[in-house]
């Protein structure tokens, strides 16, 4: 029977002291300390405070009384600041503090983040709105230099009701989420002060009434209005979020896998349930109102694994709930060793008894925190095959239901660009395993042997964790192949195994590489590159991929110059070419090996070698720069010959220099660079929209070219009344290995350029439809031909179209990230 409200308030008050209690109880100091302090500092603006702003800042919370501790704070304050009257406020800006996610719950652990929504009455403006961010940023920072991480949201006490405009920024999930988003805080919403939520009290059989129950509650006096936080309620979840939702939380499992399983697999649950969807949030509610006390039903983690439980052992995949159980336990703790609060240890203890677990199985996973790189490559291929799965499954409800995704297509864009960065396996990608598996993959020994051809084991170079003591390493297993060392080098380094203290070994039987010069690759390979970088932002990957760090390598396999033991080499110093030396003109840059990190934060490795290694390796770097790019900001060049090693290095570095200069100058109309290899000629050819290269036999051979170049890369015009030329600034964005959409209002319609892949170019002209239904058409068809090519085992890929709008602005034409234009769209 349900309770009287009287009773849901009291019970709603203990239920948030436990949790309270909970919560703090898996704290570190420091950790407690932020928590009871952030009220105060929330509540004053006072310059002796942490996070004061000055101006108008939004503060105080509404019916604010500090405890013991909080207010010991505050007198002593009050004693540094000689304020005999105590600290005061007159604003109540801050309807409630609310702590969402982990926190209080089983999966919260001694280093688990802090999730606090700050609500706010919805009128106040957008300046007041700046400084009250900024003062959270101030708090932030102040809880990062006491080991707390804090994240902050402000959130209007209308959100819920009004139609998602929110921008994806930092922790911010912007249009990905938004009913799923309140779905997620009701299940796990800790108060910390301020207002209690309304929605606990009303019963679910009035769901689909809300507004009209919830207003006779206040209207006969049962309730007073001004005392309560009333986000709104949800009858079920559109099924547009689902695909968006599925975006955002693989993102996030680039930073926790773990928990990223754990919530695509609810969404595919969700999903499975469609259209009559049973929240968790209205499961919890339902056992809150019926029962007195805490309960897993009541822990949004129990909750959340009691759901995709019966899910996948309803579809009898429980190859999948092996693996969601594993994570689950991963994420809720260190292993059962680890002496937290009592509640925890029991709940954990009774859940792998239930499972079923071996004591060996507990171990290994206890163990993780020296885990080293094959069980983190098993860990990896797992996390990623499931996170995948549930993508692809997503979709195909998508598809079935034939809905559109609500999710904005500059989100989707920037959503889908970082997974592209994170998860896409491509040759020559430097591939991240370590998704925050174990903390550290550093390995005393690592050896490099290259198999020659004509063996029986594939050419090429092989990497191991042994020394080539034959009693370390006969009858061991490769970590990783490839067909150059540069790859291997490089994954090694940025995956953590290579430290400072690794001692790195080499056998190779097929190239010129010698030990020492393989230790001087691996230290300027390690002075060039941090194994850890930033991570893109929004902006960068709203725009053409660009190169912003280089590393070029010169003749670390192939070293021409190695073979001149004994040899006469007749040249004139003054006038010689290092790209056709002496008098048999020889070129003496055997091997070019690339790494580079691009504006998405990948890491790449590409490798060239053969006659046509320098012209391919240049043409290859300046195709991944577009018209109007950005120099690389640091362009390191590296050379390993044993003669002539500082005159190669300058000459192909003075030679690129010049490529590049020549290659982002504006307004050129067509630029050629001859270049002499050895004994043959190349002219590459600049134009606005790429390079190409031509081997010149004759100047007759020079001009041809020339001119068939011209005509083949004139713009195809599928509008044939119109002779209207492609925009400058369509030719300046293009940019190698990406679909781009170009939209140009013109009159009561828009041109339409598209640029594939190879930058090929069609024009649509005077095009009269809707753009939002075009780009959410142009999605619909990547994902789903992309899905249906993917099998079992197979990833599914997330190079996405871009979509941009050109617009004027004071007469300079600009090209922005298209955002969609608001449309109201039918919920089915």
């Amino acid at each position: 029977m349900l309770a009287n409200l009287e009773t849901l308030v009291r019970r709603y008050d203990e239920l948030n002291q436990l949790k309270t209690e909970r919560a703090l109880g898996i704290m570190s100091r420091y950790g407690q300390q932020v928590f009871h302090l952030l009220p105060v500092l929330l509540h004053f603006n006072h310059p002796l405070l942490p996070g004061y702003v000055s101006g108008e800042v939004p503060h105080g919370i509404w019916s604010f009384v500090p405890n013991d501790e909080q207010q010991a704070f505050i007198d002593d304050v009050c004693l540094t600041a000689n304020c005999h009257g105590g600290l005061s406020t007159s604003d109540r800006a801050i309807l409630g503090l609310y702590t969402m996610g982990s926190t209080s719950s089983l999966g919260q652990c001694c280093h688990s983040d802090l999730d606090i929504w700050v609500f706010h009455a919805a009128d106040i403006d957008a300046g007041r709105l700046e400084l009250l961010d900024h003062k959270c940023l101030l708090l932030s920072r102040w809880a990062e230099q006491r080991g707390v991480e804090l994240n902050f949201f402000l959130i209007p006490e209308d959100k819920f009701r009004q139609q998602n405009s929110a921008e994806m920024q930092g922790e911010s999930c912007g249009s990905a989420q938004h009913m799923l988003l309140l779905d997620e805080f009701y299940r796990s919403a800790m108060r910390m002060a301020g207002k209690r939520l309304l929605w606990y009290l009303v019963p679910l059989e009035y769901d689909e009434h809300y507004e009209g129950y919830v207003a006779g509650l206040f209207n006969h006096g049962k309730l007073t209005r001004e005392e309560w936080l009333d986000l709104g309620s949800f009858d079920r979840i559109p099924a547009e979020e689902y695909f968006g939702s599925a975006l955002w939380q693989l993102y996030k499992g680039i930073d926790s896998p773990y928990k990223a399983v754990l919530k695509t697999v609810l969404m595919e649950a969700y999903s499975h349930e469609y259209p009559d969807t049973r929240l968790l949030s209205v499961e919890g509610k339902r056992w809150f109102q019926n029962n007195d006390g805490m309960s897993y039903r009541l822990d949004a983690y129990c909750l959340m694994l009691d759901k995709v439980t019966n899910y996948l052992k309803s579809i009898g995949d429980m190859k999948r709930l092996d693996l969601v159980r594993r994570c689950f336990y991963l994420k809720v703790c260190d292993g059962l060793s680890d002496h937290g609060p009592v509640w925890r240890r029991e709940q954990l203890v009774q859940l792998v008894s239930y499972w079923g677990w071996s004591d060996e199985k507990i171990r290994h996973l206890d163990r993780r925190s020296s885990w080293k790189v094959e069980e983190v490559k098993v860990a990896y291929a797992e996390l990623l095959d499931a996170l995948m799965q549930s993508y692809r499954n997503l979709i195909q409800f998508a598809r079935r239901n034939h809905i559109s995704e609500s999710i904005n297509p500059e989100d989707i864009g920037i959503l889908s660009r970082k997974l592209y960065a994170a998860f896409e396996s491509l040759p020559g990608k430097v591939q991240r395993i370590n998704l925050k598996i174990a903390p550290d993959l550093g390995e005393s020994d690592l050896s490099f042997i290259q198999v020659p051809h004509g063996r029986l084991n594939r050419a090429g170079w092989y990497l191991y964790k042994y020394s080539l003591d034959p009693i370390d390493i006969i009858g061991r297993a490769p970590l990783e192949y490839n067909s150059y060392i540069s790859k291997l080098v490089s994954w090694s380094y940025f995956n953590g195994l290579m430290t400072p203290q690794s001692r790195v070994h080499l056998f190779n039987q097929d190239s010129d590489l010698h030990i020492d010069n393989l230790h001087q690759f691996c230290r300027d390979l390690s002075a060039t590159f941090p194994v850890k970088y930033p991570s893109a932002s929004n902006l960068a990957l709203s725009r053409p991929c660009e190169i912003r760090q280089l590393a070029i390598f010169l003749n670390l396999e192939v070293d021409p110059t190695s073979h001149w033991v004994g040899q006469v080499i007749e040249f004139d110093a003054n006038a010689a070419d290092v790209f056709s030396f002496g008098r048999n003109q020889e070129c003496l840059v055997g091997t070019v090996d690339l790494v580079y990190r691009n504006s998405w934060s990948e890491i790449r490795t590409l490798h060239f070698r053969g006659d046509d290694a320098v012209v391919d390796a240049l043409t290859t770097i300046l195709g991944k720069m577009h018209q109007d790019a950005v120099a690389p900001e640091r362009i390191e060049v590296f050379c390993y010959s044993q003669h002539f090693r500082a005159l190669v290095r300058s000459r192909f570095q003075h030679l690129l220099g010049e490529c590049i200069d020549l290659r982002l100058s504006r307004d050129k109309p067509r630029l050629v660079k001859t270049l002499a290899l050895g004994r043959e000629k190349y002219g590459i050819f600049f134009e606005r929209r790429g390079v190409s290269v031509k081997k010149l036999e004759n100047a007759v051979d020079f001009y041809r070219h020339i001119s068939h170049n011209k005509l083949d890369r004139l713009p195809l015009r599928l509008d044939k009344t119109h002779s209207r030329h492609l925009p400058a600034i369509v030719d300046a964005y293009a940019s190698e290995g990406l679909v781009q959409f170009f939209f140009e209002n013109q009159g009561t319609g828009f041109n339409i350029y598209i640029l594939d892949e190879a930058n090929r170019v069609e024009t649509y002209q005077h095009f009269s439809g809707n753009k939002d239904e075009l780009v959410q058409g142009v999605n619909r068809f990547y994902t789903s031909s992309l899905e249906s090519g993917a099998s079992e085992g197979q990833f599914s890929n997330f190079n996405l179209p871009q979509f941009y709008e050109i617009i004027t602005l004071a007469g300079d034409t600009q090209v922005i990230p298209y955002r969609s234009q608001g449309q109201t769209r039918e919920v089915g």
